[in-house]
C-alpha cells in the first residue's frame, strides 16, 4: 500500500487494519533516520532495541484482537531533556552525559506509549533549553530541513525539523519563551504549547518552572488534536498538572463553521521588528478569515523584558553549583546568559513577578471580547547558522534573543499557542501563533482545522 509516513494518524489506521505491521513502520522509519540524520543532525540517541521490541508487542496485541490504542504504531521521538527508561537525559549538555540513566519514561512518554505511540529516539536541543537556534557546542548545530545552511531554530530544534524532514510524524518538546513555536515557524510544521500546567512535565529537565511547557510537534491538525488529547490529564508527579476538566479538541475537527468565535490580529507591538514577509502570513490569514479587528496588548514589551529576567533567574539559580564548580564545560552562550541571571538583584525579580501578575489580568480583559488572537510567530524566516545580527526596522539587534520577541510575552501568562505552518510558493517557512484563553486549546484547533481545510497551511515534506 502507498502508505503516508509523515501522517501519524494514517499510519495508526493501517497498523490497525493490519495494511502494515508496526514493525514494517519501524523499519522503515530507521531506513529513514539512517539515511538524512548525518546531515540534519535531529537524534542524539535512538532506541532500536526497545522501539522493535514495542513494535513486535503492538503486532501481536493486533494478532490477538486486542486494540493497542489511537497512536498504535506510530513512530515518535522526544527532545533529550525528557526522560527516557535507560537512557541518559542530556537536556542538551555536556555536563549531563555523566548522569546516571533515567529509571523510568517521562509522563508524556509513558502516555504516548499507552496510545500505542513507539518511541525512536531522543532529539537534539539548545543546552538546558536556553536559546532559539539549537546550535550546541557539545552536539552540534540542528540544520534546516528546507536550507541546510539555515538554523532549524530552538530550543526544540531537532523536535521540529525531525518532522518538517519526514523522519517522523510526531515529536514532543518544551516551551518557555517560545521553544516549540520558533522551530516550529522556520521549520514550516506545527507546533502546539497548550495551557500552562494542562500537559505534565514529570520526568522533565525544567528550564524555569513558572514558565516551561510541553508540547508537541507534527505535520497535519489532526496529529496535534490526537496528541494533545492524548498528552491530557492529572499528574501528581508535577504540582502544576491539576486536576482540571479534559478538553476535547478532536472533536471540533469536522466544525468548518468558525462564525461564533471572535477573532482579532495582535497590534502594535507584534507588527513592529519583522520583516514585511513575517507580517505578510498574518494578513494572509486574517484575509482567508475575514478578520479586520486589530486589539492592542498592553505593555507587551515591559512583558518580554519581564520574562527575560524571570526565566535567566531561575535558571541560573537551577545550575548555579555546576556554573560555581564547571563553568567551562557549560556551552559559552548558556554559560554566559547564565552568569547574567544569577547577578540579577532580587528586587528586579520581585518587580518582574508583580508585573506579572497585572499583566495576566489585562490580557484577561481582552479575553472577555475576543476569542482568538492572530500574531507573528517570528519577526524573520530562519537565519543562517550562525549568524549573530540582523537588520530590522533600519536597526542592527541581535539574532538569538529576537526570534522570540512575539512568543515571549504570550508565554509570560502561560496562554495557549498553536504556531501554523503558512503556505509560501518557493520561500523559506514563516509561521502564525493562534492564541486562546487558558484552557481554551478547542478553538485553537477548531479555526487551525479551518485554515488547513482552505490549504492556508501546508507542512510540506522535504
Amino acid at each position: 500500500m502507498n502508505l503516508d509516513f509523515n501522517d501519524a494518524i494514517s499510519i495508526a489506521k493501517a497498523v490497525q487494519g493490519r495494511d502494515v505491521t508496526a514493525v514494517e513502520v519501524i523499519h522503515g522509519t530507521l531506513e529513514r533516520i539512517q539515511a538524512r540524520n548525518n546531515q540534519l543532525n535531529c537524534f542524539t540517541n535512538i532506541t532500536v532495541e526497545s522501539a522493535l521490541a514495542d513494535a513486535e508487542r503492538i503486532d501481536k496485541s493486533l494478532a490477538a484482537g486486542k486494540h493497542p490504542g489511537i497512536l498504535a504504531g506510530v513512530p515518535f521521538a522526544v527532545k533529550n531533556l525528557f526522560d527516557i527508561k535507560g537512557v541518559t537525559t542530556l537536556a542538551g549538555a555536556k555536563i549531563n552525559a555523566e548522569n546516571q540513566v533515567a529509571t523510568q519514561d517521562a509522563t508524556a512518554i509513558a502516555k504516548l506509549k499507552q496510545a500505542g505511540a513507539i518511541l525512536i529516539g531522543a532529539l537534539n536541543m539548545d543546552e538546558y533549553a536556553y536559546g532559539f537556534v539549537t546550535e550546541n557546542s557539545h552536539y552540534g548545530a540542528t540544520r534546516n530541513p528546507h536550507d541546510m545552511t539555515r538554523v532549524a531554530g530552538g530550543s526544540s530544534g531537532g523536535s521540529a525539523a525531525a518532522v518538517a524532514a519526514g523522519l517522523v510524524p510526531l515529536t514532543l518538546g518544551s516551551d518557555t519563551n517560545g521553544s516549540i513555536r520558533v522551530p516550529a515557524a522556520l521549520c514550516g510544521v506545527y507546533g502546539f504549547k497548550p495551557t500552562y500546567g494542562r500537559l505534565s512535565r514529570a520526568g522533565v529537565a525544567l528550564f524555569s518552572s513558572s514558565f516551561d511547557h510541553i508540547g508537541p510537534f507534527a505535520r497535519s491538525v489532526r496529529d496535534i488534536a490526537t496528541a494533545f488529547d492524548v498528552l491530557q490529564g492529572e499528574d501528581i508527579k508535577d504540582p502544576v498538572c491539576t486536576k482540571r476538566p479534559i478538553v476535547e479538541t478532536l472533536h471540533v475537527m469536522s466544525l468548518h463553521n468558525i462564525d461564533g468565535i471572535k477573532i482579532a490580529i495582535a497590534g502594535d507591538y507584534f507588527t513592529q521588528k519583522a520583516e514585511p514577509e513575517a507580517l505578510a502570513v498574518v494578513q494572509k490569514v486574517a484575509d482567508a478569515l475575514n478578520v479586520k479587528n486589530y486589539i492592542t496588548i498592553p505593555e507587551a514589551h515591559r512583558a518580554r523584558a519581564a520574562a527575560f529576567i524571570i526565566t535567566a533567574a531561575e535558571g541560573a539559580n537551577l545550575h548555579l553549583d555546576k556554573l560555581r564548580s564547571r563553568p567551562q564545560d557549560f556551552d559559552p552562550a548558556t554559560r554566559d546568559r547564565f552568569l547574567a541571571g544569577a547577578l540579577i538583584p532580587s528586587s528586579w525579580y520581585i518587580q518582574a513577578q508583580r508585573f506579572r501578575k497585572w499583566y495576566r489580568d489585562q490580557v484577561r480583559e481582552i479575553f472577555q471580547h475576543v476569542d482568538l488572537i492572530i500574531a507573528p510567530t517570528t519577526p524573520i524566516v530562519a537565519p543562517l547558522i550562525g549568524q549573530q545580527t540582523m537588520i530590522l526596522d533600519g536597526e542592527e539587534i541581535l539574532v538569538r534573543p529576537y526570534l522570540g520577541q512575539f512568543t515571549q510575552p504570550l508565554s509570560f501568562i502561560g496562554l495557549p499557542v498553536l504556531s501554523i505552518p503558512i503556505q509560501r510558493s518557493n520561500a523559506l517557512p514563516l509561521g502564525v501563533q493562534l492564541i486562546a484563553a487558558p484552557d481554551h486549546e478547542a478553538k485553537i484547533i477548531q479555526v487551525a482545522a479551518v485554515l488547513e481545510a482552505m490549504g492556508i497551511t501546508l507542512a510540506p515534506v522535504v
